[in-house]
């Protein structure tokens, strides 16, 4: 029997298990929710797709040769006399006799794939404004003649990047404000708390009417305003997950060690309290958006012109027959805010310790 082992069997130890580190093991966790990675893809795709609005939606071609020579309307603006027109002002492009130009001998133009800018009137439309979905524009116009899908892709670019703009300013200021309570404690986390309590209060609203009748609209005047009370709630969860790690172990450790406070909290605590902060990204984000759309619904928001998803719901109410508008501007939204509540569930079960292999 010994001698049919040794045929047969084999001498080697069994492969030890492959030790994952935390933050692999989280993603492992991650992508095991198929639809919190689906959605995680999905809505990385629309980021860059609007990212790439200038490409995507356009009323400039991107690419033209007239006359044996290569333009880049894109890049650059050219008078309509470059292209056989009568005048010096800026070539509008779909005007039908400077198409009929650029199209006839051995002239070519690459237009983006939808010819419409955020700011482009369809001069040319055969019904009136607001126009219902045709083959000229996909989803139709707005009541001032602009593209209604135009809008959309501009609109949720602004969206995303004001949402990511007030998150990171949110995580900071909430961060800092939530390490210093949790680790320092005492007098310190006392007065603080006390001072969230009294800012906290704080008419949001009414600030931002006062301010809006003050200032002329911008969306740095809003980030601004929106950041004085966005980091309010995650400061909370960070105080909390300081006071918990400051009486463990590593970090009684690192002070015999002799290091300062600061040293401690950046190199040995936070990187221990980051969950809440990381769980919490994907809500923060649907909440700014959110705001922002509000704000616009109620003109508190944005400039006039800037692609506007809450412009575009308000424009939605007041032409009710325009149904186009308002489902798709609804669509957008729903669908945005439903791709981040996955991930932001997802993130949380991929997070969670209780949560096995």
């Amino acid at each position: 029997m010994s001698g049919w082992i040794r045929v047969y069997g084999s001498n080697k130890p069994p492969a030890a298990p492959v030790s994952l580190s935390p933050s692999r093991r989280a993603w492992r966790r991650f992508r095991g929710n198929h639809l919190g990675f689906s959605s995680l893809v999905l809505f990385c795709a629309l980021v860059l797709i609007s990212l790439l609005a200038e490409v995507v939606s356009n009323d400039r071609p991107l690419l033209l040769k007239y006359e044996g020579n290569y333009y880049f309307p894109i890049l650059t603006v050219y008078p309509e006399k470059t292209f056989g027109g009568d005048f010096e002002t800026a070539t509008d492009y779909l005007d039908p006799f400077i198409r009929a130009k650029l199209s006839s001998g051995r002239n070519w133009v690459i237009y983006a794939p939808n010819p419409y800018g955020p700011k482009t009137l369809n001069y040319f439309a055969k019904e009136p404004n607001p126009s219902r979905p045709t083959r000229d524009n996909w989803l139709g116009t707005d009541d001032r003649g602009r593209d209604l899908l135009a809008q959309l892709i501009y609109g949720f670019r602004v969206s995303v990047l004001f949402a990511l703009a007030l998150t990171f300013t949110g995580v900071v200021l909430g961060v800092l404000s939530g390490a210093m309570q949790g680790y320092f404690g005492g007098k310190v986390d006392l007065v603080c708390q006390r001072f969230m309590e009294v800012w906290g209060s704080m008419p949001e609203l009414y600030l931002l009417i006062i301010f809006s009748a003050i200032f002329a609209p911008s969306i740095a005047l809003l980030l601004l305003l929106l950041s004085l009370f966005g980091w309010l709630g995650l400061s909370d969860y960070v105080r909390a997950e300081f006071l918990r790690n400051r009486q463990l172990d590593y970090v009684r450790a690192a002070r015999a060690m002799g290091l300062s406070p600061w040293q401690i909290i950046f190199r040995h605590v936070l990187p221990n309290s980051m969950t809440p902060v990381v769980t919490f990204l994907p809500f923060r984000m649907s909440a700014a958006i959110l705001a922002l759309t509000s704000l616009d619904f109620l003109g508190l928001g944005v400039p006039p012109g800037t692609p506007s998803l809450g412009e575009l719901l308000s424009q939605g109410k007041n032409n009710i027959d325009a149904w186009w508008i308002s489902l798709s501007t609804f669509i957008v939204l729903v669908m945005t805010l439903l791709l981040l509540t996955f991930m932001g569930d997802a993130l949380r079960d991929a997070l969670d310790p209780r949560k096995a292999e």
